[in-house]
C-alpha cells in the first residue's frame, strides 16, 4: 500500500493560520460549485456554439443566463492530461501524467497522492465533496478518488466503460462505490445524473462541492437502448458509428444538466451555486470543431479549445459572452477564492483566479499559455500561438485573431516574435519536465 499523506486540509489550515472553528461554514457564506465535464465533446457540437442539428436546450440556457466562453481550453488535447490539470490547477506535465491513464499500461500508476487537488482545498472551508462518472487518472484503490479529496465517489476510474454493461476496454468490471468496485445497473449518462441530484438533495444544507465528469459523447457510441459493446474478458468489440446515436449521446448529457439544474432551483440554492460546463478536449471523429483545425488529441485549437459556459443567477451577469482566454488549470483558484481559502505560498500553481472575471467582467491578465500534445508544443499569447516540435524546429506563428482555422504561418512575417516565442517556450518545456516522473 502507498503511505498516505498528511491530508492537504491540515497543511494549508496551518499555513493560512486557520483554527478549525473558522474553516466551518454555513451555505448561506459558502457557493456551492458545481463542475461539469463533458468527454470528446467539440466545440462545433453545442447549439449554443452554432450547432443547428443537437438539441442542446439545457447547456444553451446556463449560457443565456450567464456567460459563454469562445476561447476556454483543455489543458490537454485527450482525457487524463486534462483531468490531472484541473484538478491540480497546474500544467499536467508537472504531474507526470502527459499522456492516456490506459487500462492496458498503466494501472499500476495515477495521480501522485502528494497533489493537491480542488476537493481537498474546498474541505478546508467545510464543503462536502462528490465525484460522480469518470476519473481516469489511478487505476489502483490507492489512487482512488475518495484519497483525493473526494467524501463520495461513484463511477469508473478507466477512460470509458460501456454505457450499459459497466466494463472497461480490456473487459474487466468498472463501476466502484468509494474505492470498491460495486455494480450497477443503468446507462451510465443517467447514473451519474442521478447520483448528483441525490447528492444535491442531501446537502442543500451546507456547501458542496460536486464534479460530474460525464462519459458522453465518448465512444462506446452507445444510446439508451443500443446493445453492449464491449465484452466481459475480452474488451472492446465492434463498436458502428451513428449520426443518432451520437446525437442521442449529447441529448441525454443535456437533459440530465437540466435535471441537475433544477434539483438545485428546487433547494432553493440557484443564487448560490456557481455551475461550471465544458468538454475535457476536442472531438473525436463523430464530432465537430466547426471551424477549428484538428480535433481530439491535435495540437491545433481542435483539440483543445471547447465549449464551456458558466452560470451563478445574480452573481454572473446573464447573457455575457467572454472572448478572454482561460483554461482548466484555472479553476482551482477559483473556486478557492470563492471559498475563501488562503492556499500555501509554496503550492506552485499555473491556473488563475476567474472569479473578477466572471463577477465583475474585469480582464485576465496577459500571460503565455502553453501545451504539449504527444511531441508537439504550443505556445499562446494574446491572438498569436507558436506551434513547434520537441526539437524546436520549423516553427509555425499564427494570428488567430484574424486565422482562426491557423492556415497560414507568418513566422517569417514577424521572425522576432517567433524566436520569443520559441525561447519561452524552450523554458517552459525544460521547467515542467525537470526532475518528473513519468506516469503515462
Amino acid at each position: 500500500m502507498k503511505a498516505e499523506k498528511t491530508p492537504i486540509y491540515l497543511i494549508i489550515a496551518a499555513t493560512a493560520g486557520l483554527t478549525l472553528g473558522s474553516m466551518t461554514a454555513k451555505a448561506d457564506e459558502k457557493p456551492n460549485i458545481i463542475i461539469i465535464l463533458a468527454d470528446d465533446l467539440g466545440y462545433g457540437d453545442v447549439g449554443c456554439f452554432g450547432n443547428k442539428h443537437f438539441n442542446t436546450p439545457n447547456i444553451d440556457a446556463l449560457a443565456g443566463d450567464g456567460i459563454r466562453f469562445t476561447d476556454f481550453h483543455s489543458n490537454g488535447a485527450v482525457c487524463s492530461p486534462t483531468r490531472a490539470a484541473l484538478l491540480t490547477g497546474r500544467y499536467q506535465q508537472r504531474t507526470g501524467i502527459t499522456g492516456v491513464v490506459s487500462a492496458k499500461r498503466h494501472r499500476h500508476t495515477g495521480l501522485d497522492l502528494e497533489e493537491t487537488t480542488f476537493a481537498e482545498v474546498l474541505k478546508t472551508a467545510g464543503y462536502t465533496t462528490a465525484l460522480y462518472g469518470k476519473w481516469h487518472v489511478g487505476y489502483q484503490p490507492d489512487y482512488n478518488p475518495v484519497r483525493q479529496g473526494f467524501d463520495e465517489f461513484v463511477g469508473y476510474v478507466s477512460g470509458n466503460v460501456d454505457y450499459h454493461a459497466h466494463l472497461d476496454q480490456t473487459g474487466k468490471e468498472d463501476w466502484w462505490k468509494q474505492d470498491r468496485l460495486n455494480p450497477q445497473k443503468g446507462y451510465t449518462t443517467d447514473l451519474i445524473t442521478d447520483h448528483g441530484v441525490e447528492f444535491i438533495r442531501r446537502n442543500k444544507d451546507r456547501p458542496f462541492l460536486l464534479y460530474l465528469a460525464h462519459e458522453a459523447p465518448h465512444y462506446p457510441y452507445q444510446g439508451r437502448n443500443d446493445p453492449p459493446r464491449y465484452i466481459r474478458g475480452k474488451g472492446r468489440t465492434k463498436d458502428p458509428v451513428t449520426p443518432e446515436a451520437y446525437k442521442e449521446m449529447i441529448e441525454v448529457m443535456d437533459e440530465g444538466i437540466g435535471r441537475i439544474r433544477k434539483a438545485v432551483d428546487d433547494a432553493g440554492l440557484s443564487a448560490n451555486t456557481l455551475i461550471f460546463f465544458f468538454s475535457d478536449n476536442g472531438p473525436a471523429g463523430p464530432g465537430s470543431a466547426a471551424q477549428l483545425r484538428g480535433k481530439k488529441g491535435s495540437i491545433w485549437e481542435g483539440g483543445h479549445r471547447v465549449p464551456a459556459v458558466a452560470c451563478w443567477p445574480g452573481t454572473i451577469k446573464a447573457g455575457r459572452i467572454s472572448h478572454a482566454t482561460a483554461m482548466g488549470a484555472d479553476l482551482l483558484p477559483t473556486m478557492a477564492a470563492m471559498a475563501g481559502v488562503a492556499l500555501p505560498e509554496n503550492l506552485e500553481l499555473d491556473g488563475v483566479n476567474l472569479l473578477p472575471h466572471l463577477t465583475r467582467e474585469a480582464p485576465i491578465a496577459s500571460r503565455p499559455i502553453f501545451w504539449g500534445v504527444k511531441k508537439m508544443l504550443a505556445i499562446r499569447r494574446g491572438n498569436n500561438k507558436l506551434v513547434t516540435n520537441e526539437s524546436f524546429t520549423n516553427p509555425a506563428l499564427y494570428d488567430l485573431k484574424a486565422d482562426l482555422g491557423e492556415k497560414q504561418n507568418i513566422a517569417e512575417q514577424k521572425p522576432k516574435l517567433a524566436q520569443e516565442f520559441l525561447k519561452l517556450l524552450k523554458e517552459w518545456h525544460a521547467e515542467v519536465n525537470k526532475g518528473v516522473k513519468k506516469r503515462s
